[in-house]
């Protein structure tokens, strides 16, 4: 029997470890709160490298009145400015400035907000790209990232309709400014600016009223670098003389006097003097203003992708065992019986609230996105969040409207509120009713299909954020005529080809036997399958071609494999692409048996036997 000194030795030591695990999961805290700044202030750098690379050209295309009074080119403007300053909140304040200037009415401008929704969601589907490496947090991440992007493009292909036949929105914006009034109020409070500002201002600064002045139709912001140089400056006034020629165009105020025949006022004189040089990494920079955005871009993609790694690594660790199943019973738990409607309906006014925070959804719903993909929040609980942060960014709006000046307030106030009322009437139509919340399906449909090909996640974001815009945007500006007659037919295609898979899952009785599978087609016409095929026969070969030929030797054939079993014994190292596991057993000389699995193309596996 163990003696009463032994007993003692072992509690001590469990003591001491029980206080080391402590304290090393205490210390983690201050590392978790250091790397989620660190990733906030990396989305404000990749703000203004997307403003340095694309903002002139964004405040170009909004200073073509023409192409926004076509709403179709309008959603789309306001996508791709949106995915090109990667901010919606800059999208929103330049139409704000747009109407409130009379160079934009609010009927062109509440296509563009639509947009602006939109293209807004592209940061978290990027930030979901980061959890690529483990498959299971890939796809709950992506589906949690994507919810938001499948209710805004649900929301605007129902609501853009409506809008442009009925003027819904615009109208009920008029009723609200019209019935209340409305005094002009205090800018939008920045409380996560104040916490960044400080280290984002020693890496750059830009003089967003460059995007702002050629949107409005300034030409010499034409010239201007986004850049700014001069943080402080001061406006003098002063009195100089002035001739005018003769007594007879003497129209001053001044008194004015003769000398040497020539008749003399005078005038005051405005002058912007500049004091004090900004003190970031750029300012006396050579580099034009598309080098500098791309340099940003790199770094602040890099900062984003560690930092992003090192939560999730942290997160991992804090939340396990007891700790973990805690939090999620927090987060995801409804209330009791009758009253467990209620909280998804808490979840959107956090979602509202913590936007409103920290001014900004995309920080936000980035924020929440990784533990989406660990699986702490799910995304039942994830959708009512981001809806609520649709509602938060909103806030802003109309508090930056408040503040414009009494001429222009009921503009701006009314594109402020038509922002608003798009979210709330989108809330509406996808979420009270449990069968009507078509995102999340939709979400959980896409996360499955990028778990297995995981190049789909880069073909979605080009096709939904830059292809699809940009080619709707094109046949816009062909004309009326021709846009309907691309785009009906590959509507009404869509809308049969939807509801012919929503039977064949549902009702296959209902269907021709024919129509009851897609088999009929050939395979490229409904199965991924074979693309990825193509694109895992490129990487291959181009890996065989970067590394040594007599140490890699990929076999491209699809006889089975039983005939590549065979080629083992030949081969020293074996690249396996059927989409059925595949097992192959060998056995050296000196070495136990290797057992080599491959499953699907996108788990190309390689080894040594």
């Amino acid at each position: 029997m163990p003696g009463t000194a032994d007993i003692a030795s072992s509690m001590s030591q469990t003591q001491a470890e029980r206080m080391r695990s402590v304290f090393i999961n205490v210390s983690k805290i201050p590392l978790l709160f250091l790397f989620l700044y660190m990733f906030v202030c990396s989305l404000d750098v990749l703000s203004s490298a997307f403003q340095l690379a694309g903002g002139k050209v964004a405040g170009d295309i909004f200073n073509d009145n023409a192409i926004l009074s076509n709403p179709v080119a309008g959603l789309v403007v306001g996508i791709l400015v949106t995915v090109l300053v990667q901010s919606s909140s800059t999208s929103t304040s330049i139409v704000v400035s747009l109407v409130s200037s009379g160079l934009l009415n609010v009927r062109s401008a509440i296509p563009i907000l639509m947009g602006s929704n939109i293209g807004t969601s592209v940061t978290n589907t990027i930030v979901a790209l980061m959890q690529a490496g483990e498959r299971d947090e890939f796809e709950r991440a992506f589906a949690g990232a994507t919810v938001h992007d499948c209710f805004n493009w649900l929301s605007v292909l129902v609501l853009l309709p409506l809008e442009a036949t009925t003027g819904l929105l615009r109208r009920l914006s008029q009723a609200v400014v019209d019935t209340f009034h409305i005094s002009s109020g205090d800018k939008a409070p920045e409380m996560l600016k104040v916490m960044t500002e400080p280290l984002t201002k020693l890496i750059i600064q830009l003089d967003k009223s460059v995007i702002t002045g050629i949107a409005m139709g300034d030409e010499a912001m034409s010239n201007r670098s986004l850049v700014r140089v001069w943080c402080k400056n001061h406006i003098l006034t002063s009195s100089v003389n002035v001739s005018v020629g003769d007594s007879f165009n003497c129209t001053s105020v001044q008194p004015c006097w003769q000398s040497n025949a020539t008749t003399w006022t005078t005038q005051n004189m405005t002058l912007l003097v500049n004091i004090e040089k900004c003190s970031h990494l750029f300012v006396d920079s050579w580099l034009s203003d598309l080098a500098v955005g791309l340099i940003l871009l790199a770094c602040s993609l890099l900062l984003l992708c560690t930092c992003l790694l090192l939560l999730v690594k942290l997160l991992n660790s804090l939340l396990q065992g007891q700790v973990a199943k805690a939090i999620q019973r927090i987060i995801n738990t409804d209330f009791p019986y009758p009253f467990g409607w209620l909280a998804g309906y808490l979840a959107i006014l956090v979602g509202a609230g913590m936007t409103f925070v920290v001014q900004s959804s995309s920080v936000f719903t980035s924020a929440i996105t990784p533990l989406i993909g660990i699986g702490v929040i799910s995304i039942e609980r994830a959708y009512p969040l981001t809806l609520g942060s649709n509602i938060g960014t909103t806030t802003t709006a109309i508090l930056a409207a408040l503040a414009s000046p009494g001429d222009k307030l009921a503009a701006a106030f009314q594109v402020a509120l038509c922002h608003f009322f798009f979210n709330i009437l989108g809330i509406l139509l996808w979420y009270p009713v449990p069968t009507t919340r078509l995102p999340i399906r939709m979400a959980r449909t896409l996360g499955q299909r990028t778990a297995k090909y995981r190049w789909f996640a880069v073909l979605y974001l080009l096709l939904c954020f830059l292809l699809l815009p940009s080619l709707v945007f094109a046949l816009s500006m062909a004309g009326w005529q021709i846009m309907a007659g691309v785009g009906v037919p590959f509507a009404a295609a869509l809308l049969l080809v939807s509801v012919v898979n929503m039977l064949q899952v549902h009702r296959p009785g209902c269907l021709p036997v024919r129509l009851q599978s897609w088999d009929f087609l050939p395979v490229w016409m409904h199965s991924l399958q074979p693309l990825d095929t193509l694109l895992t026969k490129v990487t291959l070969c181009c890996a065989k071609g970067a590394s040594e030929p007599d140490l890699i030797q990929c076999s491209m054939d699809h006889d089975g494999p039983q005939k590549r079993s065979h080629m083992a014994l030949d081969n020293l190292v074996l690249c396996y692409i059927d989409e059925a596991p595949t097992v192959v057993m060998s056995q050296g000389a000196d070495e136990a048996p290797t057992v080599v699995m491959s499953q699907g193309v996108d788990r190309v596996r390689s080894t040594r036997l």
